[in-house]
């Protein structure tokens, strides 16, 4: 089975750019399986896939879309610097680096992978990543991991406006504050982690949700995402999981289901907190 990518909800970014706002993070997925499964997934109706340096897998996600024999411009690829790509000494060579092992001519998002204040050469990152926009080999550009600080201090520095800012996001971290940020600047906010892994599954509001809606707990998590406007970038390497995970745009969570997961915020983070480390 598979799912049609032309049900897919399209999003349209600051910059212009359309992309489908659900995809697939591949965070973790080894690279002896990497490029099988983004087949799978193109076949199952991916139309997006999310990646990076770090996850020392480019190679294999660029091998997997070529052999997808779906055309290059169908399909919306996001990759991400690390933070020894960072600063006008390094960042042109990680891109070109990212962009060799992906062998697919441009990408269509670069992201900072994270802001490492401690650092301070996000700015001039910045720079470096929109010189590469008018080459046309990146089509947009963007952060991951920002909080309105590390935000306030690149808009003042640069008038191009990050067009996604990744961040984990999820029923038990919800980011309000982050979150209206990005949208009060034109920003899109993606989430990353997004389900969590399985943490908010047994949460009783969730599971009133499953048995309300006869989904899945990572369908209700994954519907209630879309309706806030977020990206969102689901991990699995389980093709059942794949379709389930895309299968979310055939129904609705209603006003009374939204409420009730707002009620879940924990503030609790799963991963680093972008100024600890």
């Amino acid at each position: 089975m598979s799912f049609d990518p032309t049900q897919m909800l399209i999003t349209t970014l600051n910059n212009g750019q359309k992309l489908p706002q659900l995809g697939l993070g591949v965070y973790k997925v080894q690279q002896d399986i990497a490029d099988t499964l983004i087949v799978k997934a193109i076949e199952t109706g991916y139309r997006r896939i999310d990646t990076a340096a770090f996850y020392d897998n480019e190679l294999e996600i660029g091998a997997g879309i070529r052999k997808s024999g779906v055309p290059r411009e169908e399909i919306f690829v996001t990759t991400k610097i690390w933070k020894d790509g960072q600063g006008k000494e390094n960042a042109a060579d990680a891109i070109e680096a990212s962009l060799d092992r992906l062998k697919l001519g441009y990408v269509d998002m670069l992201l900072i992978h994270w802001p490492h204040p401690s650092l301070d050469l996000y700015c001039e990152t910045w720079d470096v990543f929109n010189e590469y926009v008018a080459t046309g080999r990146v089509r947009g550009i963007g952060v991951s991991n920002f909080e309105p600080e590390h935000l306030k201090k690149l808009m003042n520095h640069s008038n191009v406006v990050p067009a996604i800012n990744q961040v984990e996001l999820n029923p038990s971290f919800q980011q309000p504050v982050l979150r209206a940020f990005d949208t009060e600047y034109g920003i899109r906010t993606e989430a990353w982690s997004p389900i969590s892994r399985g943490r908010d599954f047994n949460h009783p509001v969730i599971q009133n949700l499953i048995v309300k809606h006869g989904r899945t707990a990572a369908q209700v998590i994954l519907r209630w995402h879309l309706q806030l406007g977020n990206l969102v970038i689901p991990k699995t390497t389980h093709p059942d999981r794949l379709l389930e995970n895309i299968s979310v745009f055939d129904f609705e969570l209603d006003a009374t289901d939204m409420d009730a997961i707002t009620t879940m915020d924990t503030g609790v983070r799963t991963g680093l907190d972008p100024n600890g480390w």
